[in-house]
């Protein structure tokens, strides 16, 4: 914010009632020890002088107005709309030190109430003297302001923030000489060159391309169809809880946490902390209903992407994540549970899941084909033939009936977690299926089973054989259906790449016979 914009001081900070200019500075200090006491900001409480308000509001209420300081580099003006905030809103304390934005960084919260103490308080000077400490109980500094634990645990962290800057600055630097090799290769080689080069700058996904995919996650109904979605809830519960043995005590990471459910199983199972993160506001949700629950000392939320964000530990024991989108990949988030692999796990760390396969099998459905696909050679008595080109480019999201599977299923792709890497997105495949039954092949489906290879395992599959999930099954139609005969064979290869113009968006290639045909998952 520019000086030009702020309000007026006079405005905003007028002086206490019966002030004086002409004053000298004593006068005033000693009108600041005797004057009205300060009230806390979350209790009833009064003190005498802010220093101690503020050391009760560390020791009773785990509020530390130096570590809010630090952490969103406050000013003076900051501070005021964070006290009026607070007066205003009432929050719960423990809201203010998780959340990780300056919930009161409105402009609104400038224009003060009640004139009090707390707008008085030399905040610019809160902790800049490294001989001052920063609390004080009547003058006298508090020994656990001392503690050595103390000042390690602020070392590590200053520390830890300090790699992940050096990290930051040095990915910059990297992407910077690749977009300049890019740059290089698209001057010399023109059109083509530019569809050469793209691929090389796929990596983890940059921050703001995707601001789309986290608002839909802020809906109440994509909450309610996961966690309404049985066997995906369940297999978690199921995978957690019955290795409870392997969570107590231990540091989790749950990544794309969502509602916190993740989160409270492994509460449940006994962990001694969790970390969750997820960049989508439904996270301030997640935080109302940890502490619903009373989970709110074990489960740490964190609003953010996990690539661009700090997290206060260095490893974790555990990343759990439900990171599967439809075709597997779709959405892009196993990139940030790489991240969060290659990044936080401790050696011969756990992840759960840890397998996933992807399987391709053949479909019959002409009546379905039929509504879809032949619905446009007569609408109403007019040919809208010119539609089937731009529908057939789709992969539809269905559930399809078991009874029309005509065809053994085929692996397309195995993704061991512990190793994968961002560009298990794109990858090729070649296939044979072979017809289980007599039919007409309007459609090749793509599913996942996910595995959970614990002492005791769970497992689960998205297929047409197995018990409904959100996910169903992508079904990609085909241009020219194919007559098949029980035990007959089609070969074929598909090829699964990111899309262009959105990267957590997928482009599939299916090659069958001379025919290829294109589809998007947008």
């Amino acid at each position: 914010m520019d000086d030009d914009d702020l309000p007026p001081l006079e405005d905003n900070l007028a002086p206490p009632h019966g002030y004086n200019d002409n004053e000298d500075s004593d006068e005033w200090d000693e009108m600041e020890v005797t004057g009205e006491q300060t009230t806390c900001l979350f209790c009833p409480l009064q003190f005498l002088t802010i220093a101690v308000a503020l050391d009760h509001c560390r020791t009773e209420h785990n509020f530390d107005l130096l570590e809010l300081k630090n952490k969103y580099n406050m000013d003076c003006y900051s501070y005021i709309k964070m006290i009026n905030y607070i007066r205003m809103q009432k929050p719960d304390p423990k809201i203010l030190t998780e959340s990780s934005v300056a919930l009161w960084d409105d402009d609104a919260y400038l224009k003060t109430g009640d004139m009090e103490s707390w707008l008085m308080y030399d905040f610019d000077d809160l902790g800049s003297a490294p001989s001052t400490p920063h609390y004080a109980i009547d003058g006298k500094t508090p020994i656990s302001n001392l503690n050595f634990s103390d000042l390690q645990r602020q070392i590590q962290e200053l520390t830890l923030q300090l790699k992940h800057k050096e990290s930051l600055l040095e990915n910059a630097i990297k992407d910077i000489g690749k977009m300049k090799e890019v740059t290089r290769t698209i001057v010399e080689g023109g059109d083509a060159a530019i569809k050469n080069s793209l691929p090389s700058i796929v990596g983890h996904l940059p921050l703001g391309c995707d601001s789309d995919y986290f608002n839909s996650y802020s809906h109440f109904a994509i909450h309610h169809d996961m966690l309404n979605d049985t066997v995906r809830t369940e297999s978690y519960r199921d995978a957690i809880l019955k290795n409870e043995d392997l969570f107590k005590g231990k540091i989790i990471l749950d990544v794309g946490c969502g509602t916190g459910i993740l989160s409270m199983f492994s509460a449940k199972a006994g962990a001694s902390k969790i970390y969750g993160i997820d960049q989508s506001e439904v996270v301030y949700k997640a935080m109302d209903i940890t502490r619903e629950n009373n989970y709110y000392e074990t489960i740490h939320l964190i609003k953010g992407r996990i690539e661009d964000t700090n997290l206060p530990v260095e490893k974790v024991d555990i990343i759990v994540s439900e990171w599967m989108g439809y075709f597997l990949l779709f959405e892009g988030m196993l990139d940030s549970f790489v991240y969060a692999r290659d990044h936080y796990l401790s050696p011969g760390g756990l992840i759960l899941p840890n397998k996933c396969v992807l399987y391709l099998v053949g479909c019959a459905d002409t009546e379905r084909y039929n509504k879809l696909i032949n619905f446009w050679d007569d609408v109403y008595g007019f040919s809208m033939k010119c539609m089937k080109r731009e529908v057939l480019t789709e992969a539809f999201i269905e559930t399809v009936p078991e009874t029309s599977i005509i065809t053994n299923p085929v692996v397309l792709s195995e993704v061991d977690l512990k190793t994968c890497t961002v560009t298990t997105c794109d990858f090729s495949s070649d296939f044979i299926l072979k017809a289980t039954k007599d039919g007409l092949l309007t459609a090749v489906v793509g599913y996942f089973d996910t595995f959970f290879d614990l002492p005791t395992s769970v497992q689960f599959s998205t297929g047409p054989q197995a018990p409904k999930t959100h996910w169903q099954q992508t079904v990609f139609y085909l241009r020219e259906p194919i007559e098949m005969k029980t035990g007959e064979e089609i070969k074929g290869c598909l090829t699964c790449s990111r899309l262009r113009k959105n990267l957590r968006g997928l482009a599939v290639t299916v090659t069958i016979g001379y025919n290829k045909y294109y589809y998007t998952l947008d």
